[in-house]
């Protein structure tokens, strides 16, 4: 499930590198759990509606973010943390949100990256950060993926992964967060499977990281 919040401008200039501070709304939205962000079963997108300013980024109306969730007692939860503290930072208030249900996913196969998604591999005690165009991104992808779905029991041998090649502008973005410089991708990816493999897919996104705001799609 998806919620969609909406937030109050903002009264300060916000830093490019937020992460953290997205992260830690969740985690404070959820309260205290035992989930793990190795193997995280959520997403959450960038904040959108911004304009940018030399030094970071500003909200003169209002700015968007959404934060998907497979399990639902969870998302519940969430909801209940949103309502309970709508304090975002920089003197953002949650002033509306809504909850969107997965949707039919039978024909659609290329979803956006609605946050930078990040691949990553330890090889030989060193860590490797894979862009669009390594071919090992597809494999790296269905990998991660798989392991999240046997977490819940779902099975899909027809399960294909792989940024678009039809997109025209693919970029990547240097993303530090808590001092660690992260190279991730923003490309829209294409994921072929079942429905319900494709809809998993929707809520916990794709690549490596998701729970500290990484590989969100739309």
């Amino acid at each position: 499930m998806r919620v969609h919040i909406q937030f109050s401008k903002s009264k300060e200039i916000i830093p490019f590198n937020h992460q953290e501070v997205l992260t830690g709304a969740f985690h404070k939205w959820i309260g205290k759990n035992n989930i793990h962000d190795n193997l995280s079963l959520y997403s959450f997108s960038r904040l959108n509606g911004a304009r940018l300013k030399k030094d970071g980024l500003y909200f003169p109306s209002q700015a968007k973010w959404f934060i998907s969730i497979y399990d639902k007692d969870l998302f519940k939860k969430l909801l209940s943390g949103i309502l309970d503290k709508p304090e975002l930072r920089w003197g953002m208030i949650v002033n509306n949100f809504f909850v969107q249900q997965e949707p039919d996913f039978t024909f659609q196969t290329e979803f956006k990256a609605a946050s930078p998604i990040f691949i990553k591999r330890n090889i030989e005690n060193n860590q490797k950060h894979y862009i669009f165009d390594d071919k090992k991104t597809s494999e790296l992808m269905i990998e991660t993926l798989q392991n999240k779905m046997r977490k819940i029991g779902l099975k899909d041998d027809s399960l294909k992964i792989e940024f678009s090649t039809k997109y025209n502008n693919p970029k990547t973005a240097k993303i530090t967060y808590k001092g660690i410089e992260n190279k991730a991708n923003i490309c829209p990816v294409i994921i072929k499977g079942k429905p319900e493999t494709k809809a998993f897919a929707w809520n916990v996104g794709v690549g490596n990281c998701t729970g500290i705001g990484f590989g969100a799609i739309s």
